[in-house]
This record gives structure tokens, C-alpha cells and sequence, in this order.
């Protein structure tokens, strides 16, 4: 194992204090929490970072799907299943269920 000289410290403490002070928007995103409850979405609207993991549960005991052309797609969702998409691209994300196309939603990437 290799022991830092005083040359090799003092360039990982300004690494580390480097990515310290990086602003927030580097951070990791939170991950965020969609339900499907009584034929909704809730929320309908999501305001998400790139990064951010979105959840979606079924809380129906109807069958549901999460769905956005050319982007996702979840398996049929029975009560209490989740299907989770991390979104890596900022953009306006519809979706839909599949089964129930009334169901609608959308997560705002920014």
C-alpha cells in the first residue's frame, strides 16, 4: 500500500474540497414517488431533476400500466407492484396507462 507524501495530500484535500463547493445542481437527485390510486396519477404533474429515479405504485385494485411512447414501459402492474425509471435527459416525459388510456400524467425533466 502507498503512503501520501505531503504533495499527494495536499492534492486530494483540494479535490475533496473541489467537489464540496460543486453547486447543487451536481448533486444526486432525490428520487421521487408517483401513486396510482382511484384511476389517477398523483401527483399528474412531476417537476423532477436529470438523475432523479420516479417510483410509480399501484394502489388500485385494478391492474395499471406506466407508459410513455418510445421512452418506457412498465409490465401490468397489480396492487401495490412498482415500476421505477430513472430519467437521464432533460424533456417533457407523457405517459399513460396502456390499459385505462383516460390515466394520464407527465414528469417535467429539467
Amino acid at each position: 500500500m502507498k503512503t501520501l507524501n505531503r504533495r499527494d495530500f495536499g492534492l486530494a484535500s483540494a479535490l475533496a474540497l473541489a467537489a464540496a463547493a460543486l453547486p447543487a445542481r451536481f448533486a444526486r437527485a432525490d428520487d421521487m414517488e408517483v401513486h396510482i390510486d382511484n384511476f389517477v396519477f398523483q401527483p399528474a404533474e412531476l417537476a423532477v431533476k436529470v438523475g432523479t429515479t420516479v417510483t410509480w405504485t399501484n394502489r388500485d385494485d385494478i391492474p395499471h400500466t406506466v407508459v410513455s411512447a418510445g421512452k418506457f414501459r412498465s409490465k401490468t402492474l397489480d396492487t401495490d407492484d412498482k415500476f421505477s425509471f430513472t430519467f437521464t435527459a432533460a424533456g417533457d416525459y407523457k405517459y399513460f396507462c396502456s390499459l385505462h388510456p383516460h390515466m394520464t400524467g407527465i414528469i417535467r425533466v429539467e
